[in-house]
């Protein structure tokens, strides 16, 4: 399955370690949101917000919930900073709009190339490549 717009894996997990990584996911998740964090604050954290403005409206992206399962969005809208506590607080404050699918996947349900990166593990949101 390749989509035109691009597929992207989207943990959506801080990348300090004393924030829950859950926060951000069930916050995303519940709110129509994907995005990555800025607590950092360093030259890379700038670039990864850069190349997460970017995205275009239509990608596909996925994240894994508390349970382990995939959970399948598209981006619908343009990037904006949330300046909401809630928001700091789970390190996900560069945000776009994402119709999530209401159906939490197993692996074996999902792309392979999407199961493998998550695999590799990371926080990172990237490209998804090879489907």
């Amino acid at each position: 399955m390749t989509e035109p717009d691009g597929v992207y894996r989207a943990p959506m997990w801080s990348r300090l370690d004393e924030v829950d990584r859950w926060l951000a996911v069930e916050r995303a998740l519940s709110l129509g949101l994907v995005g990555v964090g800025d607590r950092l604050g360093d030259e890379r954290t700038a670039a990864r917000v850069e190349r997460f403005k970017a995205v275009p409206d239509g990608a596909e992206v996925w994240t894994r919930d508390e349970d382990g399962l995939f959970r399948r969005g598209v981006v619908t809208g343009p990037w904006r900073y949330d300046d909401d506590p809630d928001a700091y607080d789970a390190d996900l404050r560069h945000v776009r709009p994402c119709d999530w699918d209401d159906e939490a996947l197993e692996e074996h349900r999902v792309p392979a190339a999407v199961a493998a990166t998550f695999r590799r593990g990371g926080r990172n949101f990237q490209r998804v490549r090879a489907l």
